[in-house]
């Protein structure tokens, strides 16, 4: 009998040690209330926010099954799940979803920097810039799609996309590359010339049509940016390079110029748009696109050692399923040509990293980020 309740207690309590590893390395365990000594060891200088848009675990998966190189984010060992549900809604727009991340609350479907009551919440990049943090923006979408423009707009409507880009100037963003050159000098509501408004205020603003952004070498000035298309850039599959560059880029020029770290946020905007044209192809070439961007911003984080990055979707696109195929060759389906309500993982790396585990609100990774960034 008591070598039986040695063994009882022993099967107890090794059970109770896996319990706890596994929630420390993101399943069920939320570590956001860490002792104030702890939070204080692992603050990050720097955060990189990096967004797959529509990027759901399906999504990641097809773009593992599709490469014979280990993807970026398979090195990342923390890993969390976020639910993405708006506030009136269980599926998500981008606008709401980005809402969420950029000023932590729940907002309505199609909602830009406000509550459900319409309300303005400043962004954790405004607030950054304001304490003297360095702040940037890289996006394979227009800089007024819905994502980015939830960091520096106010607006009930996500495509309102001149009055999105009235409001880029005054958010002083240090760093800008997406498209959207058309908003800011060909504008439908007015006749301002936002390019010239963003000169005055110290910028250097060039764009594709005088360089290729791919043997664009960044200046030595206050605050940059450059247009990559007039509209909306091109698929990865088409021609479009600029993703992993820009981001290198932006970590280089916001890390010699940070005295006090940089907030910098990057999308990779058409994993989305392939979900929509339930484009199998498209989510993949998108995803590894992505996540050679990834690569290039674990890299520096892994030089600096004061970094702090954090990955993850707004929502799924398409409702992507792997049905058979083998690797390289995969048999997917959609569900959807619209988003679907699931919940989505976060992947984080870096000081404070452990604060991602667990499963929460979308919401809740801008109080996380706000509390180790500014706090």
């Amino acid at each position: 009998m008591r070598l039986y309740r040695s063994f009882f207690l022993l099967i107890f309590f090794s059970s109770c040690y896996t319990s706890t590893q596994i929630g420390m390395t993101g399943a069920v365990v939320d570590l956001s209330s860490s002792k104030v000594g702890d939070e204080k060891k692992a603050r990050p200088r720097n955060v990189v926010l990096m967004i797959g848009d529509g990027m759901g675990l399906n999504q990641l998966s097809a773009a593992m099954y599709s490469t014979t190189e280990p993807l970026a984010m398979e090195r990342i060992k923390t890993i969390g799940i976020h639910k993405s549900h708006s506030a009136d809604d269980l599926i998500t727009d981008s606008a709401a979803g980005a809402t969420a991340f950029a000023s932590g609350v729940k907002t309505n479907n199609s909602y830009l920097g406000l509550d459900a009551a319409g309300k303005k919440h400043t962004s954790l990049l405004r607030q950054a810039g304001s304490q003297g943090i360095k702040t940037g923006l890289v996006v394979s979408s227009t800089i007024v799609h819905a994502t980015p423009a939830a960091f520096f707009a106010y607006n009930t409507n996500r495509n309102a996309y001149d009055s999105i880009a009235a409001d880029l100037p005054d958010a002083r963003v240090d760093f800008i590359v997406g498209g959207g050159k058309k908003y800011f000098d060909r504008r439908k509501d007015d006749t301002l010339n936002l390019i010239t408004r963003m000169r005055e205020q110290g910028y250097f603003v060039t764009d594709y049509f005088e360089q290729d952004y791919a043997s664009w070498a960044v200046p030595d000035v206050p605050r940059v940016a450059f247009f990559t298309a007039d509209g909306d850039p091109l698929p990865a599959v088409n021609g479009r390079d600029y993703l992993p560059k820009a981001s290198a880029d932006a970590l280089n020029f916001l890390s010699r110029r940070a005295r006090k770290g940089f907030f910098l946020m990057i999308e990779g905007s058409q994993i989305d748009w392939g979900g929509h044209a339930n484009d199998a192809g498209y989510v993949i070439s998108e995803m590894i696109d992505f996540d050679r961007a990834v690569r290039a911003v674990l890299d520096f984080a892994e030089r600096d050692g004061n970094t702090l990055v954090v990955i993850t979707g707004d929502h799924d696109a398409g409702g992507l399923t792997i049905n058979g195929g083998k690797q390289g060759d995969l048999v997917c389906q959609f569900s959807t040509v619209k988003h679907t309500g699931g919940c989505i993982p976060v992947y984080a790396y870096g000081p404070g990293a452990e604060t991602f585990s667990g499963i929460y609100d979308n919401t809740q990774i801008y109080h996380k980020l706000k509390k180790l960034l500014l706090n």
